[in-house]
């Protein structure tokens, strides 16, 4: 049942053309009746598996079919933002789902909007985190509207059942009992999930990956590529200016074609169970390792180090579906103020799955040879570094020369002699040993020891 009791007269479903959105369409019909059901296709970089998907919509009893496409909008306002914020989820996803599912939500909303619609539905099962990321986006857009989650009210529990209904009801579907992989694609990654892909000891074999070269079949000699960034932004490949989709292309064309980008993780999904996901994704591990790289360059350690405090903290709330708040906007703004200097390029040599870095330019290097060199030179006095290690080590020192003074009046321990130094305060006076009058206790602190701190 619907989330309301509110009537359903028309549904805007977020459609792939995949098994699960699929089959949805023909059930809305069942337990809708007589409501139209509007698919909405976004293109995000999937390629030709989009080839036929309006067609394909509509023979399974949608009303119609829109196709948005949102490539660019993608790359420039999601993919980026994430890239320069350094956020990677687990120590390594690189969110190439995560950052696409409020843009489809988002856009899904604006057609439901647009034709007068009174539900949304998407595909997402009730054990995964889309279900999450889709309904925070429906929560921010339209929390007017009825949500239908079918994964979460219908009597399907397996992909298995899945490609049941598919065949009761002839709706084709290219999952079969033999090929269960779940997969998503965009211009970003693909990922894979589900089948033998659920046991965490099971080695994917060669018909699970579809983008990148396997890493021992890759070419035996290295490819060099050179990256340009403005700002932080990507901009050029190999010295050639391109715009984010065809720069994101060519360098997922390089990098698949070296075995590069290729990750087995076993997350923390959000509703609280873990799962294994192997994901590729080229391109982006040779932006993310560039662009690290860069700011190696040109920023001071301090900002690094506070970018290293938000970049997981960004990478959480995009996993989570937590795009469209505050808390991002915050981050966004930190962000930008920290890219004004990461311009310049960095070369990254490619080999059979591994990347290195071959070399680095920018005109905002913090890096000075004149500084740093062994040889001679004006701008640096070798013996400062004296007074700065002084008061570098100075509080080192201090505790050394207490440690040295409790021993030197048998108090080797902290406490015992904070002890002692509490009771000589309070009394003032030492107990006489056999009835004599109290003597003044005298100060044993070893001035000329601590004078020496200084």
């Amino acid at each position: 049942m619907a989330i309301t009791s509110r009537p359903v007269h028309t549904i805007v479903l977020a459609y792939s053309g995949g098994l699960d959105t699929s089959v949805i369409v023909p059930w809305l019909k069942e337990h809708y009746a007589g409501a139209r059901v509007v698919c909405v296709a976004a293109d995000i970089g999937q390629g030709d598996e989009l080839s036929g998907v309006r067609d394909k919509a509509i023979a399974s009893g949608a009303d119609e079919c829109f196709i948005e496409d949102l490539r660019e909008e993608f790359i420039e306002e999601y993919i980026w933002p994430t890239l320069r914020a350094g956020a990677v989820y687990g120590r390594k996803y690189l969110l190439g789902t995560s950052m696409a599912r409020p843009l489809i939500a988002r856009r899904q909303v604006e057609v439901a909007r647009r034709i007068g619609a009174d539900a949304l539905a998407h595909g997402c099962t009730g054990k995964g985190n889309d279900q999450v990321r889709f309904e925070l986006t429906y929560a921010a857009f339209a929390p007017d509207l009825t949500v239908i989650a079918p994964w979460r009210e219908w009597e399907i529990r397996s992909r298995e059942d899945a490609i049941a209904y598919a065949a009761r009801h002839h709706v084709p579907v290219t999952a079969s009992a033999e090929k269960i992989y779940s997969r998503d694609r965009n211009i970003w990654h693909m990922s894979h999930e589900g089948g033998k892909i659920e046991n965490p000891d099971w080695v994917p074999t060669a018909d699970v990956f579809t983008l990148t070269t396997a890493p021992a079949l890759a070419p035996d000699a290295s490819e060099d590529v050179t990256i340009g960034f403005e700002a932080g932004t990507p901009v050029s490949v190999d010295g050639q200016r391109l715009g984010a989709v065809a720069l994101l292309t060519a360098l997922n064309t390089i990098g698949a074609r070296h075995g590069v980008g290729r990750i087995d993780l076993v997350e923390d999904r959000l509703v609280g169970m873990k799962s294994r996901g192997i994901y590729e994704t080229p391109g982006g591990t040779l932006l993310y390792t560039a662009h690290s790289e860069l700011e190696q360059l040109t920023l001071d350690r301090r900002t690094l180090a506070a970018k290293d405090l938000i970049a997981p903290r960004y990478a959480d709330l995009v996993y989570e579906g937590r795009w469209w708040t505050t808390e991002r906007e915050g981050y966004d703004a930190f962000v930008d103020v920290t890219q004004r200097m990461v311009t310049g390029t960095i070369t990254l040599r490619l080999f059979k799955g591994s990347v290195t870095v071959a070399g680095r330019a920018s005109e905002n290097a913090l890096y000075d040879e004149r500084f740093v060199t062994f040889g001679e030179d004006d701008v640096y006095q070798q013996s400062d570094a004296a007074g700065f290690i002084r008061l570098f080590a100075l509080p080192a020192r201090v505790q050394a020369l207490k440690a040295q003074e409790r021993e030197q009046h048998g108090s080797a321990a902290p406490a015992a002699h904070a002890v002692s130094a509490h009771a000589v305060s309070a009394h003032a006076v030492s107990a006489p040993s056999s009835g004599a009058e109290p003597t003044a206790t005298p100060s044993t602190a070893p001035e000329r020891t601590l004078a020496e701190v200084g």
